[in-house]
Formats: C-alpha cells, sequence, structure tokens
C-alpha cells in the first residue's frame, strides 16, 4: 500500500513511518521542515520527503495519514476532504497494526520516554526481538521504533490528542495489556481545560484493558489513586502498597518480603529510580525476573536531553534535560543538586510548552528551582516577570546576554527547555571554549 504521512518528521510520525515501512508499505510524508536526526532516519529508511503542504506536491496515495499538528486550512487537508480520500489519524493506523501484539504502554505526565526506554532495553537486553514506539533518542537502543518479531510491543503512551478529527488520546488506539501509569499532572492546556479532562482519559483507557490485564501505578500519586477509584477491572500492581515498597534512600526495591537492590544502576535522581521501578515491574508482567531487569538495566545510558551531560567547558559542567512542567523541573534541579551538594549550580528555564508559557502553572515554578543557586528565565510571554525579583527575559538573544554575564560565577549550568536546546547550548558552549 502507498501511504502518505502529513507531518512526518515529529518523532511519533517518524517512528510510524518506520513502522509501516518495516510493514511492507511504501511511505512518503509531508513536513514544514526536515531536521536531524529524524530527517538522516527518514533518508535511511527510503522515504521520499516533501517540504510544505501544497496540494500540488502531495503524491497519489492509497492512504493519508493525518498528523495531529495540522488542522482545518491546511491545503493539503482540505484537499484529501475535498476529494474524499481516504485518511486516519496515526494513533488509530498504529493501533490497527498492534492488534495482534501484547502492548505495554508506559503513560504519565514525566518519566514516558525514559521509562519506556528502560522497558525496551530490558527485553532486547534479555534477547527479546520486541518492537517499540518511543519518543526521544537513546544512545543504546538504535532508532526510536522498530516492528519487532516478538509478541510483545513497547510504547510511550501519550494523553494527547490523536488528530484535529480524533479528539480521543493517542493511547486509547493502542489497546494496551499492560500500563504503566508513571503519575498524572495537569499539562497540555491547549487542549484540556482541567486535571479532571486528562483523569477522564486515563479513566476511559482503563476502561478497554482486558480482565486478563494488568495496571502499574504509585499509590503515592492522589490523582492516579483519583482515576483507579472511579473503576478497575483488570489485576494492578501498586508500588508502595504492603506487598511492593520502595525506598530511594536505600535505594532499594521490596517485592512480596524480598529485598532487591537498585543501588549502582547509572541514572541519577528519584524520578528515574521511579523509572526503574516501574520498568521493573512491567518487564515482570511478561515473566522477566527482577534480577534479570536489575541485571540489563545496569548497561543503560539514558536518554538523549534527560539530564544528559554535555562536557565541562572551561571548568563548568553543562547538563541539558526536556523538563516541560514544574514538577519535572523540581525533580531535574533536586537530582543534579543531590549529584553536587557542595557546587554552585545555575538553572536556564524556558517556559516552552503551551502550558507553562501561558501561566497554566502561575508562581509555582519559581519554587521548583529552589535548591539550585540562582536561575534565569526564558519568558516568551513575561507570564513570571512582572512584579517578580528574578533574571528573566522575552527573547533568546538577550537570554544567553544575560546568561554570559554571570557564567563564571558557577561550577554547573542546568539548561532546562522542551524546545531547540541547541540554540541556547552551541552559543553558551561556544563562549566558553573561547574563554
Amino acid at each position: 500500500m502507498r501511504i502518505h504521512i502529513l507531518g512526518i518528521c515529529g518523532t511519533f510520525m517518524g517512528g510510524l513511518a518506520q513502522i509501516l515501512k518495516e510493514s511492507g508499505h511504501s511511505i512518503s510524508g509531508s513536513d514544514n521542515q526536515f531536521y536531524p536526526p529524524m530527517s538522516g532516519h527518514l533518508e535511511n529508511l527510503d522515504v521520499e520527503m516533501i517540504k510544505g503542504y501544497s496540494s500540488k506536491s502531495m503524491p497519489d496515495a492509497d492512504l493519508y495519514i493525518i498528523g495531529n499538528a495540522l488542522s482545518r486550512g491546511n491545503e493539503c487537508v482540505e484537499y484529501i476532504l475535498d476529494n474524499q480520500l481516504p485518511f486516519r489519524s496515526g494513533p488509530e493506523m498504529l493501533g490497527e497494526i498492534l492488534k495482534n501484539r501484547k502492548v505495554l504502554a508506559i503513560s504519565g505526565t514525566h518519566g514516558k520516554t525514559t521509562t519506556s526506554y528502560m522497558l525496551a532495553h530490558i527485553f532486547l537486553n534479555q534477547g527479546r526481538d520486541i518492537g517499540f514506539l518511543v519518543g526521544g533518542v537513546s544512545d543504546d537502543i538504535k532508532g526510536s521504533a522498530s516492528l519487532g518479531t516478538d509478541n510483545i510491543f513497547v510504547i510511550e503512551a501519550d494523553e494527547y490528542d490523536s488528530a484535529f478529527f480524533d479528539k480521543r488520546s493517542k493511547f486509547i488506539h493502542y489497546s494496551p495489556s499492560t500500563l504503566v501509569i508513571n503519575n498524572i499532572e495537569f499539562d497540555h492546556a491547549d487542549i484540556f481545560d482541567h486535571l479532571d479532562d486528562i483523569k477522564r482519559q486515563f479513566h476511559h483507557l482503563i476502561k478497554i484493558i482486558p480482565s486478563s490485564g494488568e495496571v502499574i501505578y504509585f499509590s503515592d500519586d492522589k490523582n492516579s489513586e483519583d482515576v483507579i477509584s472511579k473503576g478497575l477491572w483488570c489485576k494492578s500492581t501498586v508500588i508502595n502498597d504492603n506487598e511492593i515498597k520502595i525506598s530511594f534512600e536505600e535505594q532499594e526495591l521490596e517485592y512480596k518480603g524480598i529485598a532487591y537492590s537498585l543501588a549502582g544502576l547509572p541514572l541519577i535522581g528519584l524520578h528515574n529510580f521511579k523509572n526503574y521501578i516501574a520498568a521493573i515491574l512491567a518487564a515482570k508482567t511478561d515473566d522477566i525476573a527482577i534480577n534479570d531487569s536489575i541485571e540489563s538495566l545496569k548497561s543503560f545510558n539514558g536518554v538523549k536531553r534527560r539530564l544528559e551531560y554535555k562536557g565541562k567547558f572551561s571548568n563548568i559542567h553543562l547538563y541539558d534535560d526536556f523538563a516541560h512542567h514544574p514538577t519535572a523541573i523540581m525533580f531535574s534541579s533536586q537530582a543534579i543538586r543531590m549529584k553536587y551538594p557542595e557546587k554552585k549550580i545555575l538553572g536556564l528555564i524556558e517556559l516552552g510548552s503551551n502550558t507553562m508559557s501561558g501561566g497554566s502553572h502561575g508562581l509555582e515554578l519559581l519554587d521548583t528551582v529552589a535548591c539550585l543557586d540562582n536561575a534565569v528565565w526564558l519568558d516568551h510571554k513575561n507570564v513570571l516577570s512582572d512584579g517578580n525579583n528574578i533574571t528573566s527575559s522575552d527573547n533568546i538573544e538577550d537570554f544567553i546576554n544575560q546568561t554570559k554575564l554571570i557564567l563564571s560565577e558557577y561550577d554547573i549550568i542546568l539548561l532546562m527547555t522542551n524546545k531547540d536546546s541547541h540554540k541556547i547550548l552551541k552559543p553558551l558552549i561556544s563562549y566558553l571554549e573561547k574563554k
């Protein structure tokens, strides 16, 4: 089948392109921009890439897949509708491919990408040729997607909507048999009005998990507990209950009276400790022993832009993190403080997500970096700046210049943004290398 993907350069749609290609389809795709690493990946897949959304340049296809960044008014979308051409959303298409697979889905506001890669790494390290589709890039796994030959398929399960014509959350289409809920908080203010809207989507997802399936969640996450209380029709694994206890201080998991040590695993911070636990227990639903999972995770080196160490420049250590939400900013800040308790740490934070840049989180953002020595904020819409004694800018050039003025006072720089971090990192690294 000839399939054309509109919005192909995103991590999800690019991963879907690979899976469709491995399934035997001929794939082409359109997007406004083609940028690495996805552009190079699509080239290696021999995918025809068309820049822009002119209907005149859109090829004939048996099916068109429309990404959720596109809406009515887009020339290609209007052409498809006017000519009654067959179309689907990306999540719906992936759901059809996964109908006969055992899907292990990793959901939640934070930790989806890292936990998904941890789980995929466990299976692959154990010699299983699983399928997977994960956002982001891991140095330990080639590519962000694979069809695989094993019955298992690991997926990063997002609550964002599927397309302009399908407002269901993406994860509804995947029909998982194992669901991890890392945590639930308010996010995606561009499509959800309230936290209860997000909880409702998780409730809908739990409704379709078969009775033989399993939900894994943390008992100390109130919003996850609220969702579970609305109804559960399958098995559950409750982390931090009577049978499963975890201790971050002791780096230990106690499962049904047996203690397992996670000391020495490479990733730092409470959030990564919880990610480890979730991945280990998800793997156990397919009979991977806890000790085997721990052993496999010793060789997992993390995900790019998740507290990624970029190197030492002019005696300053530089970290790049994808933090997109107040809780993620707090977790990353605390992890770096724990690693460097005596060092002077500067946080560089861009309010990049629609939710943060729109001011939905209010002044609680300022408290998330309380453990750092100082912070500079890239606040495009000035939602924090008015009346607050903070260092901030509403444009990237001024933000970088303000940072340069104080860089030399610090030992550690932690950049946190879900936008293109290279626009900030490159000029800062160049400046430091010249000193």
